[in-house]
């Protein structure tokens, strides 16, 4: 009896040691497992491939885009890639590029100089001002850079449009040979034309400008959108109608979205011009345009400064400052067609 007792109870330790056993080890595959998928997850993706990086006489360039162009990434480099030589070590483009990036340049920004030909040469590279480009206004096919692209110049100076401040820090500027304005008997502004000549250099460097760095139309701007309590330029001369319509270059409202305001617009002007309601009304139409205004409900200086820069832009014919019916059915149809996203 106590034989088989015994026989019985060493079976059952044998079974029990073995099953404890397999347990462990189970287990422990599993845990190796789960290591080894984490580390695979971790590592970078080589599989993918990339365009090559082109080298010119030792300057690197990455021209093709595989960012997501629909989210406005773009991997281009239109100059020559710029990389850190930590001392001691090497930076290498195992990786290089990265997809999530896109171009400083969000904004073209067009000037004049009030200088003449030469004299504007001298104060835009000798100065502490500058742009990145130079329009003459001679007979020739010849436009002066000034600054590399990739570089900030200063031409903006104090500025805002929209959600965005001193446009410097994100835009490319062209300085236009012209005389600006000058005042009549009556103290009018009188501005100078712009030639032809120039007219078809600024539409050529504009298309090139906005094609390569995706600039929306609500971004390619007059001196005067981004700083108009203190700037005029390029003033009602400049044709931006003309670009709008010839060189699909900036913005311009739909004629049929002005006459569809006008009808209000008229009663608005004629009942309610100095209902603080209607004045505050129209200052923030201004600002959710882009301006850099804050509303007041006064007709004040800020305010006529910044309908003045409303109308050189998109109601040349009448620059005056005052906030009559067609500028305000024009202010309308142009927050109506350029929302704020």
């Amino acid at each position: 009896m106590r034989k088989t007792l015994y026989i019985i109870s060493l079976s059952t330790l044998v079974f029990s040691c073995t099953s404890q056993k397999n347990i462990k080890k189970n287990t422990y595959q599993v845990k190796k497992t789960t290591y080894q998928q984490k580390v695979a997850s971790t590592q970078p993706n080589t599989t993918v491939a990339k365009p090559q990086i082109t080298n010119e006489r030792g300057a690197e360039f990455f021209t093709t885009n595989i960012g997501d162009a629909s989210k406005n990434d773009n991997t281009i480099s239109y100059g020559s890639i710029v990389s850190a030589k930590p001392n001691g070590y090497k930076v290498v483009k195992t990786y290089f590029p990265s997809v999530g990036q896109n171009f400083r340049q969000r904004y073209l920004i067009l000037h004049y100089t009030v200088l003449p030909d030469d004299k504007s040469i001298t104060v835009l590279t000798q100065q502490a001002v500058s742009s990145h480009y130079l329009v003459n206004n001679l007979p020739d096919n010849e436009i002066y850079q000034l600054v590399d692209e990739n570089k900030r110049a200063y031409h903006a100076g104090v500025s805002s449009w929209r959600a965005d401040k001193n446009l410097n820090d994100t835009s490319i500027g062209i300085e236009i040979v012209n005389m600006g304005y000058k005042a009549d008997a009556m103290g009018n502004k009188v501005f100078e034309p712009f030639s032809d000549i120039q007219v078809k250099k600024i539409a050529a460097l504009s298309q090139d400008i906005v094609k390569r760095y995706n600039i929306p139309a609500t971004n390619v701007l007059a001196h005067a959108d981004i700083a108009p309590f203190r700037k005029q330029d390029p003033g009602p001369q400049f044709p931006w109608k003309k670009l709008y319509e010839e060189y699909q270059i900036g913005m311009w409202y739909d004629e049929a979205a002005k006459q569809s305001f006008m009808v209000t617009a008229i009663s608005d002007i004629e009942t309610r011009y100095n209902e603080p309601s209607f004045i505050f009304l129209v200052q923030t139409a201004l600002q959710k345009f882009g301006y850099g205004i804050d509303p007041s409900g006064k007709w004040d200086d800020a305010t006529k400064k910044t309908i003045e820069a409303l109308q050189y832009h998109f109601r040349p014919q009448v620059y005056n400052g005052v906030m009559d019916a067609e500028t305000w059915a024009i202010l309308q149809a142009l927050v109506q067609k350029y929302p704020t996203k």
